[in-house]
């Protein structure tokens, strides 16, 4: 048989291919997964999505600020920059940043909910149908792989666990990784023609390189039309391309909005976990504020792929060996 006229069954079968039928496996839900139109009463996960950025980005912003005014001596050898720095040589106040970021969050906000007006139902059917895609799709590249007889004889044993790991996990997963990857890459070229074009550069960019020396809560200082251009609609076209959820691009913009805020906090800790998994962090980004950096390390906010494949990718040793040799000359 043909998996063109192959059908969907979810009834009870002697095995995953059931002569002319693909059996679903039973829908056993995940631990993260709830099977409910929202997933707190009271509150649509659409007002949850567009929240959930804007509480990441204050709740930790405001965690920096306390070890910022804390005074305590044993965070020194974690500052990239002395605290005296921000306010002698910022041209920006905090009261101008915090304003800014208001704007920006209202700003993404409002395009938000309209963008996310319309959100498919939750339900099993829902569920089922879009595992059968999955189930059809997997037979259909098994027998081309392994030819139809071997698929069919693996895929009887194999077929409903592989389906149920792909559609939970496997998927989803790579729909993440594809929206990071959307993301830096829109950033990464965005910001870059932000820095080599002088028009944008003083008209929207140049508001960012107020903060000399970045700090948490100026993640997200920028002119409004960059802060739409490069963050909010970056987030959109990610979610869109990468086909999230509502519920997935809730983690995702809250995850990026938490990377974002963690790259300008002015602490390298060997211990945070968002600056562990890659070189992109808060040190790789200060040196962009910088002026010996200021056309280099334009990625952001998770890999540093393109500043490598690209050749703008600056490190402090690097930073160091210029110095030396600036001295020998």
């Amino acid at each position: 048989m043909s998996s063109n006229d192959t059908s969907v069954l979810t009834d009870s079968c002697s095995g995953f291919i059931d002569g002319e039928n693909i059996c679903l496996p039973t829908l056993k839900l995940p631990f993260y997964f709830a099977m409910r139109q929202d997933l707190f009463d009271g509150v649509s996960d659409t007002v949850l999505a567009l929240a959930a950025p804007v509480v990441a980005y204050w709740t930790l912003s405001l965690l920096f600020h306390c070890l910022d005014v804390s005074g305590w001596k044993w965070l020194d050898k974690y500052r990239i920059h002395q605290s005296e720095e921000v306010t002698s040589r910022n041209r920006a106040s905090r009261t101008e940043v915090f304003w800014a970021v208001v704007l920006q969050h209202t700003i993404q906000t409002v395009l938000g909910y309209a963008w996310f007006a319309e959100i498919p139902r939750v339900s099993p059917t829902a569920c089922y149908n879009q595992m059968a895609v999955v189930a059809k799709t997997l037979v259909r590249v098994t027998r081309i792989v392994l030819g139809s007889p071997t698929a069919d004889a693996f895929l009887q044993h194999r077929g409903s666990d592989i389906t149920h790991w792909l559609y939970w996990w496997g998927i989803p997963a790579l729909q993440f990784l594809l929206a990071l990857f959307i993301i830096d890459t829109w950033q990464y070229f965005l910001h870059r023609l932000m820095h080599t074009n002088k028009f944008l550069y003083k008209q929207l960019h140049s508001v960012h390189h107020r903060l000399y020396v970045p700090y948490a809560f100026g993640a997200l200082y920028n002119h409004p039309l960059e802060g739409l251009i490069l963050d909010t609609c970056g987030a959109a076209v990610a979610e869109y391309l990468a086909g999230l959820s509502v519920r997935q691009a809730m983690f995702l913009f809250a995850f990026s909005t938490c990377k974002t805020v963690d790259d300008h906090c002015g602490y390298s800790f060997p211990c945070d976990p968002l600056q562990m998994f890659t070189t992109n962090n808060a040190d790789y980004h200060d040196i962009h504020h910088q002026s010996i950096g200021i056309k280099s390390n334009f990625s952001q906010p998770f890999f540093v792929h393109w500043d490598v494949i690209l050749g703008t990718r600056l490190t402090r040793k690097q930073i160091e060996e210029r110095r030396q040799k600036v001295k020998t000359t």
